[in-house]
């Protein structure tokens, strides 16, 4: 039996599960743990609060360790999060924490190894379409940021991640209004074009709404009135399909599609909403490939743990 010590490590809190691995490779979530990611100064202080905690898997203990963070990962053994101060440096994590096994993962690359995990089990159909087993899946996913990753089938049964920082290329827009958009959504930024990070976020639903109503709120506050805005609906769910389709296209992921981040999660109707499917549809040559590919709607919480303690999983089996 393996024990496995995953993380999802974001800008505000960093979640800490133990999993246990039997020889079937049924991974079982046993305990979790939340600490504030924001209130320490190193990575090392962060585990140093695991082990203080009454946790019951110290991550010296653990056969392998894997952190998923928001940002690009160097070598599986590098990153400095997007939206912390501290960097996390596993080249030598033995005699740096103390870890027999330590890996990085990108936060969407966790995403995507979820969707091969019971973490998906309860996943809710947007689009209904056959599965094929054998073809890419998809994740993508709006929080802070607008997260992506791909899971590529390597003809043998398994498969490769195909992490990607797409979320910070340029966000395609159509018709006066929407132009219109951009450029406000250019101002409030000071960048010099709009992405999908600015975008299909939350911040981006922020600014939508701000565009639409002139009312200045956070992210939690639109969520909270959208039954009162139905424009600011139609139009985020809008932009949200026109990103999930740029990105099936990209991938041709007819082993699914699946969304999942805060902002769908707390908010299902942005996907649910008839603009999401109208547009994800909208291409004057690829509709029918579109209508193909199945979509879900992935708001289980722990999935980039689950995510994270499949490719520690993965990387046990591999030695």
């Amino acid at each position: 039996m393996n024990r496995i010590l995953s993380a999802d490590i974001g800008g505000t809190n960093a979640r800490f599960a133990a999993f246990t691995s039997d020889l079937a490779g049924k991974l079982q979530l046993t305990d979790e743990i939340w600490l504030p990611s924001n209130e320490v100064e190193t990575f090392r202080e962060l585990l140093a609060l695991v082990v203080d905690s009454d946790f019951p898997l110290n991550p010296q203990d653990a056969d392998v360790v894997v952190a998923a963070l928001a940002g690009p990962v160097l070598h599986g053994t590098y990153c400095k999060p997007t939206n912390l101060d501290w960097d996390v440096d596993f080249s030598d994590s033995r005699e740096r924490y103390g870890i027999h096994l330590g890996r990085l993962l990108n936060d969407f690359a966790a995403q995507a190894y979820a969707c091969r995990t019971d973490a998906v089990a309860d996943a809710k159909v947007i689009q209904e379409a056959k599965v094929d087993h054998s073809a890419a899946v998809g994740a993508i996913g709006a929080g802070t940021g607008l997260g992506h990753c791909a899971l590529i089938p390597t003809g043998e049964g398994g498969f490769i991640a195909a992490p990607s920082e797409a979320g910070h290329t340029a966000f395609a827009f159509s018709g006066e209004r929407e132009k219109a958009f951009e450029q406000f959504v250019m101002k409030k930024t000071d960048k010099p074009y709009a992405f999908g990070d600015t975008v299909v976020t939350g911040l981006g639903l922020s600014l939508v709404h701000e565009f639409l109503t002139g009312e200045a709120l956070a992210p939690k506050e639109v969520g909270a009135r959208l039954d009162q805005n139905p424009e600011t609906v139609e139009w985020f769910a809008r932009f949200y399909g026109r990103a999930c389709r740029h990105y099936a296209l990209n991938i041709l992921c007819f082993g699914g599609l699946y969304i999942s981040g805060g902002v769908a999660a707390k908010n299902p109707i942005l996907v649910t909403h008839e603009a999401f499917l109208t547009e994800f549809h909208l291409s004057p040559t690829q509709r029918a490939v579109l209508e193909a590919i199945p979509v879900f709607l992935n708001d289980n919480e722990d999935s980039g743990l689950y995510g994270a303690a499949l490719f520690g999983q993965n990387l046990l089996q591999s030695r």
